[in-house]
């Protein structure tokens, strides 16, 4: 017999075999003095049979998957505790150092005046290394550089230890109070903004984070990572080589300028710029007579007055999306800002952009003109939301408010 034919008869004892499993069947149902009978073929047994295999395979492979899980999350768990005693003891080396250290100064200038003054003026430059990021925030310079000034000029005008010793702490108070108080100031200017403008603050200032990352290295400069993340004020009083109290009140001080920070930002990148510069606005949002037909129609924008050619600029960064002649419109730029935001600018001169081209907030986007279904020279400006038109004035309004702090 040759390698066919034995292949064969093994397939036959095969299929004989299965038959033998799965035999016709006849099952009788009696229900109500009727005697009812169904037939279970070969076929419909060995489906029935595939997928009670076919569940226990899968029950199998889930089962095998949920333990390899558990077995990696305990790694996972075993890794994350291990990473944090090796911080805990980080933190505790610089805690014990600086205890040397400070113990060192004390026992060699014996607590002489002189060397707690020094000790204060290392506060002084962990604060300054604080406040090195808030200048730039609208506001800044007018809220801190008087403390700052009085500070400098405390530190370095009295000759006697004492004096100066009483005169730096009386002034670090006081640059610590104005830091607090323009960074919640500042933080509460920009929330009512943002709500002015029907925008959540919690949900920009969650975006804004996602954006920028870590905040590590974003507030107080050098000193940022650790500062915002140090939970154990002995350890940040360690880095920063000052008192844990006086830590804590600059960890507090730079969450609030954080947050200010953080909620700027979410601002900027919102249409809230006036979108022309030294012009009249001499039509608002909402029904209105018709300059044409007479009758009340709806005006889906702001329309801003002013000479030819008058600059037209982005209210907000953003990609330019379109450009060219729209129906009523005449020539138009249109600017997606992201997350929904999008804005219209139309009746154009001329037009300085092209579609895909990126564009900061104040971008030049086209000069002032009379195309399309117009009266005179004007910009016709439109806000959109997620598809829906809005209310320009309310950005315009909320973007006074926040960025020029009125």
């Amino acid at each position: 017999m040759d390698a066919s034919g034995a292949g064969l008869n093994q397939l036959e004892r095969l299929r004989a075999r299965v038959e033998g499993w799965f035999p016709e069947r006849h099952l009788y149902v009696r229900q109500g003095g009727e005697m009812r009978a169904f037939v279970l073929s070969q076929r419909q047994q060995m489906i029935a049979a595939g997928g009670v295999a076919a569940a226990a395979l899968w029950m199998g492979v889930c089962t095998a998957a949920m333990l390899l899980a558990l077995i990696q999350g305990s790694t996972t768990e075993r890794q994350v505790a291990q990473t944090k005693a090796q911080t805990q003891a980080k933190y505790e080396r610089w805690i014990a150092d600086h205890e040397v250290r400070n113990a060192s100064a004390a026992g060699e200038h014996g607590g002489s005046p002189a060397a707690l003054a020094a000790l204060v003026e290392r506060r002084h430059a962990a604060l300054a290394l604080l406040l090195v990021d808030a200048k730039t925030a609208p506001g800044a310079a007018q809220a801190l550089t008087p403390p700052i000034a009085q500070a400098f000029a405390a530190a370095t005008g009295a000759a006697d230890p004492i004096h100066r010793l009483q005169a730096v702490q009386a002034s670090q108070e006081q640059l610590l109070e104005a830091a607090d108080t323009f960074a919640h100031d500042r933080a509460e200017r920009v929330r009512m903004a943002l709500r002015l403008a029907g925008v959540s603050p919690a949900g920009a200032l969650r975006q804004q984070t996602s954006l920028r990352g870590p905040l590590g290295g974003q507030v107080g400069g050098p000193v940022g990572g650790p500062l915002i993340e140090g939970d154990d004020p002995r350890a940040l009083a360690a880095i920063l080589d000052v008192d844990p109290a006086f830590a804590q009140r600059i960890q507090s001080a730079a969450a609030d300028l954080s947050d200010a920070q953080t909620l700027t930002e979410a601002a900027e990148r919102l249409p809230l710029a006036r979108p022309t510069l030294a012009t009249a606005q001499t039509s608002g949002f909402g029904v209105r007579v018709d300059p044409f037909t007479h009758r009340s129609a709806f005006h889906p924008g702001l329309d801003f007055a002013g000479a030819r050619m008058t600059p037209v600029h982005a209210t907000a960064p953003g990609r330019v999306t379109f450009t060219g002649v729209r129906t009523g419109y005449g020539n138009t730029v249109e600017v997606d800002h992201g997350g929904g935001f999008k804005t219209r600018y139309a009746h154009l001169a001329s037009i300085g952009v092209r579609p895909g081209q990126s564009v900061a907030a104040g971008a030049r986007l086209g000069g002032m003109g009379s195309t399309g279904r117009s009266t005179g020279t004007h910009l016709h400006y439109e806000v959109w939301v997620n598809g829906r038109v809005q209310n320009p004035e309310r950005f315009v309004r909320a973007g006074a408010y926040a960025l020029q702090g009125g």
